[in-house]
């Protein structure tokens, strides 16, 4: 992208990835065994608020974030999320894609125009079958070195839906970078120091309970995944996480939510892997017939963790959770698994080695949904799919999914799991994988939200980094009338980072 992610520091940087990702287009790169290097790839966080005009003239606040790598000189392109802000229709999300452009202007000032294509409704938004098209214009001017505020007009639209609104909003924009390693090949050693990828250094994976506090006696199941990033702060640490039902009557019920949290060890002479602590989270959530209001809650917990090894940590989590402009009081309760990502940060390792990182794009068609009014329909999902390698073949992998076709919009899948698959030095890639998750709305019928998918694909190298790829595969529920047929097209891009 042109001057707000080139500008300074950057700009070298830029020069030298288009040039990378060029030689890796033509087929060129670098080969196996040939010295390692780390390399930035300039990214731009943008969070956007506005207010999306309803049938009836209700209003809806809308709160956009997406995360734009640089694809060239002037262009980025990347994931992005929509949820509802304030209002009566908490729990409404869209997750898709985001193409940007940029222009610079000159004298800190600068214009952004781009278009986001997802799937996603909730709060009986009337959403159709969820597609939403977003193109916009904006206008940027730098305030800092990293840091970029303005205007946006912009346009939403679900097409076979009845949302058709032009607003002005604000928009905030972060300058950031990508690391990653060329020349390297899996198990290559690196040494610690700045961290790669997005920064984030632990991933955790979760399993929560709600428990309402409206003398319903209502309680629902969640599972999700937490990112967090240490600071230079001993026991502080940052992050984003996201969760949704997967059982009790809550199906379609999701969070994105960001969090802080500080630690101590009590008894560093004897338990230095024991810790105590505090956790706070703010963000946006609903559906599942959950009162959020607007959509707006926060939760604050007492924490415990433990590390039984180098590398992975155990831990738990009580507290409270609060909408704040809806009903929602409820007591929660977390227990999670964490892995460390970027081994040696936390001062208590000597570095690490070389794994893969795909991120990938995805479409999905489920030929066989059974919906809650006894009919069987196809529905068609757009998602994005993370998988991290713990060796050649071996690799975790985290998903998300929202509908865009066969009416049912406000369908959303959130899932975790495991995949194994051949060498990636391969012209021809196959594999499979076995995940779990929670998935609701859309009139889809799910029960409790608990899903389970397995998957079987292949793909073909068009360079040295990314791939397409075809599968094939399952998606049932636990309990409920989904059992459908799925079949997947995505494009796959990898990355070298740093791990255990």
């Amino acid at each position: 992208m042109p001057r707000p992610l080139t500008a300074c520091r950057h700009q070298r940087c830029a020069l030298r990835t288009a040039a990378a990702l060029a030689l890796a287009a033509a087929g060129f790169g670098p080969a196996h065994g040939q010295s390692l290097h780390t390399e930035s790839l300039p990214t731009s966080v943008m969070l956007g608020v506005e207010r999306v005009r309803m049938p009836e003239g209700e209003r809806m606040g809308l709160v956009g974030a997406s995360l734009l790598f640089e694809v060239g000189e002037d262009w980025g392109l990347g994931p992005a999320v929509y949820s509802a802000a304030s209002g009566r229709r908490g729990g409404f999300f869209v997750g898709g894609i985001e193409v940007q452009r940029r222009w610079a202007l000159g004298d800190g000032l600068s214009v952004a125009t781009g278009v986001f294509a997802g799937g996603g409704g909730g709060a009986a938004a009337p959403v159709g079958s969820g597609l939403m098209l977003r193109p916009a214009i904006t206008l940027l001017m730098d305030v800092g070195r990293e840091l970029q505020a303005g205007l946006s007009l912009s346009s939403v639209r679900f097409p076979d839906g009845h949302i058709t609104s032009n607003q002005i909003g604000l928009m905030f924009a972060w300058r950031g970078e990508f690391r990653h390693y060329a020349g390297a090949a899996q198990g290559d050693p690196v040494g610690s120091g700045h961290p790669s990828g997005l920064g984030f250094d632990r991933m955790l994976a979760t399993l929560g309970r709600y428990s309402l506090s409206d003398g319903s006696g209502r309680r629902f199941g969640l599972t999700g995944a937490r990112a967090e990033r240490r600071t230079h702060t001993d026991g502080l640490t940052w992050g984003i996480e996201a969760s949704a039902a997967a059982t009790g009557d809550a199906a379609g019920y999701m969070e994105v939510l960001g969090t802080a949290g500080w630690s101590i060890a009590p008894l560093p002479g004897t338990l230095p892997s024991w810790r105590l602590g505090l956790r706070a989270a703010a963000g946006l959530g609903g559906g599942g017939a959950v009162a959020t209001g607007g959509g707006v809650l926060g939760k604050v917990g007492a924490t415990m963790e433990w590390r039984p090894t180098q590398g992975w940590t155990l831990g738990a989590e009580v507290g409270g959770v609060r909408g704040a402009n809806g009903p929602l009081r409820a007591r929660h309760a977390q227990v999670w698994l964490g892995i460390d990502l970027e081994p040696g940060l936390d001062g208590q390792g000597s570095g690490g080695t070389v794994v893969r990182t795909e991120w990938s794009a995805a479409l999905q068609h489920h030929a066989r949904s059974v919906r809650k009014d006894g009919s069987v329909r196809s529905l068609d999902t757009i998602g994005l799919k993370l998988n991290r390698y713990l060796g050649e073949n071996l690799y975790l992998s985290g998903q998300a999914h929202s509908a865009f076709g066969g009416g049912a919009g406000a369908y959303s899948i959130g899932l975790v799991g495991a995949g194994w698959a051949n060498s990636s030095r391969s012209s021809t890639r196959f594999g499979a994988e076995l995940l779990v998750g929670a998935a609701g709305g859309g009139g889809v019928e799910t029960s409790g939200g608990a899903i389970v998918q397995g998957l079987l694909w292949t793909g073909g190298r068009i360079s040295p980094v990314s791939e397409w790829r075809i599968g094939a595969g399952l998606v049932r529920a636990r309990v409920g009338g989904l059992d459908s047929p799925v079949i997947e097209l995505s494009w796959s891009r990898a990355f070298s980072v740093a791990g255990p």
